[in-house]
């Protein structure tokens, strides 16, 4: 490291700076007062979206004025400044640090920049909390030159970030209901063999943010404020009547077993269109099930809900393996029924005492 000019402090790094001429640019005004604050209106002049404000005591965090979140060691000089003229950082996003940098004072940043420093609200959204911060003042880019918190933001502009904030960060901030998650997997998997129906995937959404989101967003602070019951209904209004039936038809959302069981169909599962059950519920099944006219997939289980086999084809599997796995299964619950053949045996879910007593 090399030692700062007179007058101010500086870290140098890779020659940063000294391509810059000093008689190509403005002089500062009120001019400059030593060398180092001619460096660092240099600097600021070259990268102007650089030009960084301390963000705590440390002096490790900075936000810089182009909306970057910079980090610098707090054992340097520099990290006493308030304000920096930054040359060159490494790494990138919320990980970029300073490399090299020279310190400034207000009044200069505010003198070269004059005619970018804005004043009025802005309301930014924050991923942390799904809502937004409200603030008031003068600004030089993202950096708060002087104001505060605004308590009562126009409701127009906090609809707007609360949208853009799913706009970047993603639809799974918004509050789905488990139903609005099956719907749109559900869709998914219906639109492979309906190809006309509407197309509810993140993509798509994301595609039409601005058609649906803003009317859900108007009023909300947080998007968590947004009635999940709403976001289920907007998805059924895209699909439409009529598309909604051709989902239901294709892709039902669960599967009733002979036993009187229903059991959600889970459309994520890698295998396919998957249904968990305990394998007395399919006593009496002699066709396997199907979904748009493919084989579910059945995880039959155990009483105690232990996986015993994974089948695409149940009457294979009742000719089959069933012999073994029968025999097994009467040591381990003799309770329950294990008969020779559960293709012509009662679904239950009942003990063997239990179903005997049964009227």
């Amino acid at each position: 490291m090399t030692s700062p000019p007179a007058g101010g402090r500086g870290l140098r790094g890779g020659g940063v700076g000294s391509g810059v001429r000093l008689g190509t640019f403005p002089p500062p005004a009120p001019p400059a007062s030593g060398r180092g604050e001619e460096v660092g209106a240099c600097l600021a002049l070259a990268f102007p979206d650089r030009v960084s404000r301390r963000r705590d005591q440390s002096g490790e965090n900075w936000i810089s004025a182009g909306g970057r979140g910079f980090r610098l060691d707090p054992h340097s000089p520099l990290a006493r400044a308030e304000w920096l003229a930054v040359g060159e950082v490494g790494g990138t996003a919320a990980g970029a640090r300073i490399l090299s940098a020279a310190e400034i004072g207000r009044e200069t940043v505010e003198a070269l920049f004059a005619d970018r420093i804005s004043s009025g609200t802005r309301v930014e959204f924050d991923p942390a909390t799904r809502g937004v911060r409200a603030s008031h003042g003068r600004r030089l880019g993202a950096i708060l030159l002087s104001g505060g918190q605004d308590s009562k933001p126009d409701p127009a502009q906090v609809a707007a970030a609360l949208v853009e904030g799913v706009r970047t960060h993603g639809l799974d901030l918004l509050p789905w209901s488990d139903a609005a998650r099956s719907l749109r997997r559900r869709a998914g998997f219906a639109r492979a063999f309906e190809p006309a129906l509407p197309d509810l995937s993140d993509e798509a959404l994301l595609a039409t943010l601005d058609d649906w989101l803003p009317l859900l967003a108007a009023g909300k602070r947080r998007l968590t404020d947004i009635d999940p019951g709403a976001l289920s209904g907007t998805l059924e209004a895209m699909l439409g009547w009529e598309g909604k039936q051709k989902v239901d038809r294709l892709a039902p959302a669960s599967f009733e077993t002979p036993a009187g069981s229903t059991h959600a169909i889970d459309y994520e599962a890698e295998a396919g269109p998957t249904v968990t059950a305990r394998v007395q519920a399919f006593f009496g099944l002699s066709e396997h099930p199907t979904v748009a006219g493919i084989p579910l997939v059945l995880s039959l289980t155990s009483p105690a809900g232990r996986p015993i086999q994974t089948t695409r084809d149940l009457p294979g599997f009742w000719a089959g393996s069933w012999t073994a796995v029968a025999k097994e299964m009467r040591g381990r619950y003799p309770r329950h029924p294990w008969p020779e053949d559960p293709a012509a045996a009662d679904p239950t879910l009942r003990t063997k005492k239990a179903a005997a007593r049964r009227p």
